[in-house]
């Protein structure tokens, strides 16, 4: 009897030693999966890129990296941005990714963040606690809504030390990195670039959808562009950039009839396409690889020449189709003149303006004062009380004309 019940109890230990055994493997496991969070669930690029890094098949290099985590965010005055966030946000739920209700929250699970916000205009905000905690950060189009909030995003990257990319997937179409790395017909003297230009009234003109194209045109000549001249109809944008050596690159964004993604390639010894488009896949293995390395795989100063060009592109228009230069266009935007207010909603007819008690109705007079002295009004719309969303209208319809940096709720 004794001995039965020793028998048992040694059975019941060599289990209890097997599954602590099994615990210890699964937590040495965890610890060689590089933990990824998505910030803003707004973006089809969200499950794309869920379905290459999350899939149990994919090849090696995929295999040390998961994304375990995603923060909701969305823009209430954003339809491309709202109208989604729950869709995206469902599906990450759906695939085991764990919803967090703060980015604070999310960067304390992860080892590192694909910023994905469809709008550009809340990314300095949310990079800001992903910096904060020295987390490597992928930063999806457009890097930001303003050409002053990428120069402050790539600022605090250097203060404090933490690598930053941001990209379209079309720089690694591999005939456009062939062009820019081999140049196979010899010296590049221009590329025609084209790519689909839809317009959202919330950001610079190219940024919404024409970065596409134009980053297309810098990945084949080089950051190296001193102006641009932009000539715009309704259904059509032309944007020709000269660049430091005399060579000539153009942009044709379109809004009517056929479109896609094209190259041309005027070199040397011949003029050829570039390449065709090759899905997300190639961009997601270089976000890997530099998630592995912490290796920046392209310079920051081509990244501020891409947006500047598209920033001079509007101030030309403006201008009347006159060349705007890219390096006046950067000095201006670290100089402008800017007020961040943070607007904390509290019931359905007040609100605090910076912690002082304000009445809905007098928001758009209280912007325009700042407006009037020079200022960018940025504003943080706090909705974490959980208002109503008819009460969240009324206050953008008196926040429009502001810059919303972020909405919190």
């Amino acid at each position: 009897m004794k001995f039965h019940n020793l028998l048992i109890l040694f059975v019941f230990c060599s289990g209890l030693a097997f599954s602590q055994d099994i615990q210890a493997n699964d937590s040495e496991s965890q610890k060689d999966v590089f933990r990824i969070g998505i910030i803003g669930t707004t973006t089809s690029h969200v499950p794309a890129f869920v379905n290459v890094i999350n899939d149990p098949n994919a090849e090696e290099l995929f295999q040390k990296f998961e994304i375990t985590a995603a923060y909701k965010g969305g823009m209430p005055d954003n339809p491309d941005s709202w109208n989604r966030v729950e869709q995206y946000a469902a599906e990450c739920s759906k695939a085991g990714i764990v919803l967090y209700r703060s980015i604070e929250e999310l960067v304390e699970n992860v080892d590192g963040v694909l910023l994905e916000s469809v709008d550009g205009r809340p990314h300095l905000e949310q990079a800001k606690p992903v910096i904060a905690a020295g987390k490597p950060m992928f930063i999806d189009k457009p890097i930001a809504g303003s050409l002053s909030d990428v120069l402050e995003i790539f600022r605090l990257s250097e203060e404090k030390g933490v690598p930053i990319f941001s990209a379209s997937s079309l720089r690694y179409i591999s005939g456009y990195q062939k062009m820019r790395n081999e140049q196979p017909l010899g010296k590049i003297w221009g590329c025609d670039t084209m790519s689909p230009c839809s317009l959202n009234r919330k950001h610079p003109d190219f940024y919404w959808y024409g970065v596409h194209g134009v980053e297309s045109l810098f990945t084949i000549m080089g950051s190296d562009c001193l102006n641009v001249s932009r000539t715009h109809t309704e259904g059509v944008d032309l944007a020709v950039g000269l660049w430091k050596d005399g060579r000539i690159g153009t942009f044709r964004g379109i809004r009517q009839g056929a479109s896609g993604y094209s190259a041309k390639v005027y070199a040397e010894n011949g003029i050829e396409e570039a390449g065709t488009y090759e899905g997300y896949k190639p961009l997601v293995v270089e976000i890997c690889k530099f998630f592995d390395s912490n290796i920046v795989p392209i310079e920051p100063q081509e990244t501020i020449n891409i947006f500047a060009f598209m920033s001079a592109a509007d101030e030309s228009l403006k201008l009347g189709g006159i060349p705007v230069s890219l390096e006046e266009t950067i000095a201006k935007a670290r100089d402008e003149k800017q007020i961040t207010v943070e607007l904390k909603m509290i019931n359905d007819s007040s609100i605090l303006w910076n912690d002082e008690n304000t009445e809905i109705s007098d928001l758009s007079e209280k912007i325009d004062s700042f407006k009037q002295t020079g200022n960018v009004v940025r504003i943080i719309l706090d909705n974490r009380a959980g208002l109503s969303f008819e009460i969240v209208e009324k206050v953008l319809a008196e926040i429009d004309n502001a810059y919303l940096a972020n909405y919190l709720y």
